[in-house]
């Protein structure tokens, strides 16, 4: 039988500059997922990728000295590197500017001009450079764009436009029955009050005379517009050629995972375009919200940024993937302070989880000859397994399979630690170290074999979290199943064996040296 295909994507970033916080937010979360899926047995594809035309980044070569292709060569080479800093495991990074992409697109636009989607005709109106998007009054305050504080160019000029009203009331329907999800909730109620208030306008689908970008097909002189050209990465970027009937086997994407200021133009011109050329919508767009600090929107103005290798530096890789995926509930505003995040570190890695692997190989080291202990008794009985009255391990899967299925990271991690605290717990109630003293041995194999199993468990569970430390606790435990190249959550129900010799490798997460 063939594998459940699992399709996720991050937004198609744009090419202006080098990653922020935002960006490693999202794309931490898109590795999240797709890891899960992998360990389930999926066939995962994971896309990330770079926006890399517009009239926005002409312009800041242009300031740079530079000619525009060579600046977003550099720009794609740091967010390559961040990636790989942050053990980002994509299958895909798809660049607007491959000549496959320009292709695909081209196709596709002439596509929609033979169907009679789009048609030549004047706009005027008002333009933001910094958004590369078209405004309205409405959408100003005192005259500027709130997300760049700049007021807007005033453009009349001919370009073709995308017939955008036809299919408004079947995108509503679309999106009422869920065949094309929008989550949160809260976020659906909001797009489905902005489509069933307003009228969608015909959008301009080119610039004339910009020469940084693909150019029309059916006129030379005008460049397509750079949201229609980034929104088909998502088709061009796992092989498709711009032939609406030869779609790719991984389309539709599972879910598409993006911000909140994206989330409008993702749910409106996105599906249109989709309806136009006769292929299925997404079935999930996931929205999250922004990453505050102190209470505050990041600026360089306030002081408040954190660089994510900022983080990297003092968190290690793996700290600051859980510093991101558990700061807050995904999908809300989350607020993220380096002081904040320090204490965190302490808390649930350097005295949770790093503290609890510590001492458990300790204990067996010095209690057990350094082996996993025999034990006379069924390990399924064991309370940290399968006890009811406290959060056991077995628990943790639900909670985990759960959560994840329905994007709450955070939820999905704080299982996991409930039950890191409850294995604390159970080391300071049974105490080994007494029972080794009193010569009650198969009570201490007992106790330590399940505080192993527990172990073994977690390693399995924080993978997609933080893989490189699940790998040296695999390690530890020659957890077999957890180091093979694919690991299959299946692996996880074999049993540790008793005799297997343990390694106590380096601390997990070694005390902050200084304060933040």
């Amino acid at each position: 039988m063939q594998n459940k295909k699992f399709y996720i994507t991050t937004p198609i970033y744009y090419a202006n500059a080098k990653p922020h916080i935002g960006h490693a937010y999202t794309t931490v979360a898109a590795d999240v997922l797709a890891r899960f899926h992998r360990l389930q047995g999926e066939e995962v594809f994971f896309l990330a990728g770079l926006d890399e035309h517009g009239l926005k980044i002409q312009r800041i070569a242009e300031k740079a000295g530079k000619n525009p292709q060579g600046f977003v060569n550099e720009i794609s080479q740091e967010f390559k590197r961040l990636w790989d800093k942050l053990n980002i495991k994509y299958d895909g990074f798809i660049r607007t500017t491959a000549p496959e992409h320009k292709k695909a697109v081209q196709k596709a636009l002439q596509r929609l001009y033979d169907r009679r989607s789009i048609y030549k005709g004047m706009y005027e109106g008002l333009y933001c450079v910094g958004c590369e998007q078209f405004k309205t009054e409405s959408d100003l305050v005192d005259g500027k764009c709130p997300d760049h504080n700049a007021a807007p160019e005033h453009l009349k000029e001919e370009c073709y436009f995308l017939k955008m009203s036809e299919l408004q009331n079947s995108l509503i329907k679309k999106i009422k029955k869920d065949e094309f999800q929008i989550t949160p909730d809260k976020y659906k109620k909001e797009i489905l009050s902005f489509l069933e208030k307003h009228k969608l306008r015909d959008i301009s689908i080119s610039r004339k005379n910009i020469s940084w970008g693909i150019p029309l097909p059916l006129d030379s002189t005008h460049t397509i517009y750079v949201w229609v050209d980034a929104f088909l990465n998502y088709l061009t970027g796992i092989g498709w050629k711009g032939e609406p009937n030869k779609i790719p086997e991984q389309w539709p994407p599972d879910i598409q995972l993006m911000g909140k200021d994206i989330l409008r133009v993702h749910a409106t011109i996105w599906p249109v375009i989709l309806l136009h050329l006769g292929i299925s919508l997404p079935k999930k767009l996931f929205t999250h919200g922004f990453i505050l600090s102190g209470g505050k929107k990041m600026s360089k103005t306030l002081g408040n940024t954190i660089a994510p290798e900022e983080m990297i530096e003092k968190f290690g890789v793996d700290g600051t993937r859980y510093l991101l995926m558990s700061a807050g509930t995904f999908g809300e505003d989350v607020d993220l302070t380096m002081e904040r995040a320090a204490g965190k570190y302490e808390a649930d890695l350097a005295n949770g989880l790093g503290n609890l692997v510590a001492r458990t190989l300790a204990m067996t080291e010095k209690y057990c000859e350094g082996k996993i202990p025999k034990i006379n008794k069924d390990p399924e009985k064991h309370p940290l397994r399968t006890d009811k009255n406290i959060h056991n391990w077995k628990k943790v899967w639900q909670d985990l399979d759960e959560n994840l299925a329905n994007l709450r990271l955070n939820e999905a991690i704080g299982s996991i630690w409930k039950f890191i605290a409850e294995a604390d717990n159970y080391i300071e109630r049974n105490k080994p170290w007494n029972l080794a003293k009193l010569g009650k041995t198969e009570e201490l194999n007992w106790a330590l074999y399940g505080l192993l199993d527990g172990i073994h468990q977690v390693a399995w569970q924080i993978y997609p979290f933080i893989p490189e430390t699940s790998l040296k606790i695999a390690e530890a435990l020659d957890i077999k199943g957890l180091l093979k190249k694919s690991p299959n959550y299946k692996d996880s129900w074999i049993n540790i064996k008793p005799g297997t010799k343990i390694k106590k490798g380096a601390v997990l997460f070694p005390r902050l040296g200084s304060k933040v």
